[in-house]
């Protein structure tokens, strides 16, 4: 059902915290000009758990009114149960596309509450949901045993796998076949989830490098490894930036200095400052100085 590179967004500011709609605008249309597949809104990198549920459907509707008609998913991670249900029934009036679907980002589910709370709220939404695996960030594990038990609901579509485990991924894919459309949710994995049986990419640093992600991503479908390796390796210090308590501030920086806007993050996160950000901003900078050429794909 899906599949290619669906951009985790971040989310844009005013300088009195308000959204930023244009700016948004402006900054998802660079990523469908350049290929990308679908969007993902309100997730991890886009400050979801910063933003009220009406902001949260803000921002889908402002994704939707550029996105071309390629899927807009809304990210639930409500750290309530009732609140995911209510916020993916919402999102299913304003026509998203489907959910990614977080457990509890508050309390730490074992996997019966796991599996009983990605059930909920896929039924309340009655949209396709892909389900959202990231123990490092979360500390909730949805395993491929809790995997089976969701196979049965034909709403659980794809799975988003962030364990930082590359062998999970073949591991669902010997458990289940095609059954769900696995995408990579960890960026300094994607070549290697990809050459797996990945066949989509959750992306971060797209935001700011929308081409380089976007080649990469269509030369391994094409069969071009070298080529997509070769462009790999050049991203990899910047894909880096993902894997960090301070992705959202890492990459709204390479925003900045990559496509011209700005790094304006909701408190309690603050733009980075001092040795931390002229370390990110070196790493940016010295692969602007060394962008590659991208080959005809």
């Amino acid at each position: 059902m899906w599949s290619g590179i669906y951009p985790a967004v971040t989310t844009k500011f005013t300088p009195d915290d308000r959204l930023d709609h244009a700016e948004m605008e402006r900054c998802f249309g660079l990523l469908i000009e350049a290929g990308c597949d679908g969007l993902i809104v309100a997730g991890s990198l886009g400050e979801g758990p910063m933003l009220s549920q009406d902001e949260k459907i803000e921002v889908l509707k402002t994704a939707q009114k550029v996105a071309g008609g390629r899927p807009v998913l809304l990210t639930v991670n409500e750290a309530a149960t009732r609140d995911g249900a209510a916020l993916a029934r919402r999102a299913a009036s304003e026509g998203a596309d489907g959910l990614m679907v977080v457990p509890s980002p508050i309390y730490h589910t074992n996997s019966q509450e796991t599996v009983a709370t990605l059930k909920a709220v896929a039924a309340a939404g009655d949209l396709p949901v892909m389900i959202y695996s990231n123990r490092m960030a979360y500390r909730v594990d949805v395993t491929v045993d809790d995997m089976e038990e969701l196979a049965s609901d034909p709403l659980f579509v794809a799975i988003k796998e962030s364990s930082d485990d590359i062998r999970r991924s073949t591991e669902i894919i010997n458990r289940f076949g095609d059954r769900f459309d696995l995408f990579t949710g960890v960026d300094n994995l994607a070549f290697e989830a990809l050459s797996v049986g990945a066949i989509g990419w959750v992306a971060g640093l797209v935001t700011a490098f929308p081409r380089e992600t976007v080649a990469i991503y269509r030369l391994m479908k094409a069969g071009r490894r070298d080529e997509a390796l070769k462009i790999y390796r050049w991203f990899r210090p910047l894909l880096d930036l993902d894997v960090s308590t301070y992705l959202v501030q890492n990459i709204k920086l390479a925003e900045v200095l990559a496509i011209g806007t700005n790094d304006r993050v909701r408190m309690p996160r603050q733009p980075l400052s001092g040795e931390r950000r002229a370390a990110a901003e070196k790493v940016v900078r010295d692969a602007l100085a060394k962008r590659p050429e991208l080959p005809v794909f």
